[in-house]
């Protein structure tokens, strides 16, 4: 595992960070089943250690003890061997905020803190959180419709772990957690999607409504407590106590493939009944993002999410969908400014990324 992040000196820490923001992110390739609309697959084992106050209630030495515990067997583990090792407290705002845009951290552990540290493995597929809202949070995240493979990892990682940590285990009640609605298997699985057809189209209250029904949630782009994006939400179950995890596995699925159904037929409608408007919004989405020298990250990411329905219905058959994805995800106002090596003010921060999309929507980049 590498340590570079928990170096004294300021240099090493961020060219730790830049190299992380120079580095592909596997998940974000577009190369995975349903792709398209469904954006990634993710699972989180939340696991507590046995004999250790939880997170929430612990003083600074008792996360000590338990942030050396686990780092110490992390070292131990096959699938976190090339793992780069980042301590939160030595982080800015800024540095904290950028790996929350990379999807390897939550808002809650953005905030920082004593004994708090982030493994991520090479293109990020697969991240652990020491001391967060539980002792560990084991996150594996894949392209398109992957939560089968992405359990598959998760729950190899998780058996390397317990062979040198005692998780908290309740033979009634299964996994331990901060959180009651995570006792059990401790999961939660969840798919990103991109549903701007059914936005479109004025059904997207009715359709979460739906989820929820099935005991589902979606929530928005960063997960719990935050807003959709670009038409972006994040499918997850919501009950963990009482199931198996292949069963948690299966119901995810299994809903995501129907909302899935549902976009692809609004988009056939729209095409249908309003193909003219329909093009006429992505061209003029294109449009601006090929020629704008200043733009919001928010209108950047409304715009490149018409980009990327326009690639879905072959209306744009010339983009790569990666390199779409990659502009959605890569240009938030921390890894704009961790990638340039300066701070930003927003009137720079949007010329940069203006700059950035222009380049890259025209091969330049």
């Amino acid at each position: 595992m590498k340590f570079a992040n928990s170096k004294v000196s300021k240099k090493g820490k961020e060219m730790s960070l830049r190299e992380i923001a120079d580095s592909q992110s596997f998940w974000l390739k577009g190369d995975g089943p349903e792709a398209d609309i469904i954006f990634s697959s993710r699972i989180r084992l939340a696991r507590n250690l046995r004999g250790f106050i939880f997170p929430p209630w612990a003083d600074s030495l008792t996360l000590k003890r338990v942030s050396e515990k686990v780092l110490d067997a992390i070292k131990r583990c096959n699938y976190l061997k090339n793992a780069r090792l980042i301590d939160m407290n030595k982080l800015s705002s800024i540095e904290r905020g950028f790996l929350l845009e990379r999807h390897l951290i939550s808002v809650e552990f953005s905030r920082g803190g004593s004994h708090r540290f982030l493994v991520v493995q090479q293109g990020e597929m697969l991240s652990v959180m020491i001391n967060e809202e539980d002792h560990l949070r084991l996150q594996t995240i894949f392209s398109g419709l992957q939560l089968r493979e992405a359990w598959r990892v998760a729950n190899k990682l998780d058996d390397e772990l317990s062979e040198h940590l005692d998780y908290a285990f309740s033979p009634q009640f299964g996994y331990l957690t901060s959180c009651p609605t995570n006792v059990g298997t401790g999961m939660r699985a969840s798919c990103m999607v991109h549903l701007p057809a059914l936005v479109m189209a004025g059904k997207i209250n009715e359709l979460l409504k739906g989820i929820s029904q099935l005991g589902l949630v979606a929530r928005g782009l960063y997960g719990e407590g935050t807003a959709s994006h670009g038409d972006f939400f994040q499918i997850s179950n919501q009950v963990t106590l009482g199931l198996k995890e292949e069963e948690v596995v299966d119901n995810v699925e299994r809903v995501t493939r129907q909302v899935v159904g549902q976009e692809r037929k609004a988009r056939e409608i729209l095409l249908k009944r309003n193909g003219a408007q329909l093009k006429d919004q992505i061209g003029r989405a294109y449009g601006i993002l090929t020629n704008a020298h200043l733009i919001s990250s928010q209108e950047a990411i409304n715009l490149l999410s018409k980009l990327r329905m326009g690639v879905s219905l072959h209306l744009l058959p010339e983009f790569d969908m990666k390199v779409l994805n990659e502009l959605l995800f890569l240009i938030g106002p921390a890894q704009l400014q961790i990638k340039s090596g300066k701070n930003l003010d927003a009137s720079s921060r949007d010329e940069l990324r203006a700059k950035i999309i222009r380049e890259k929507l025209t091969g330049s980049y």
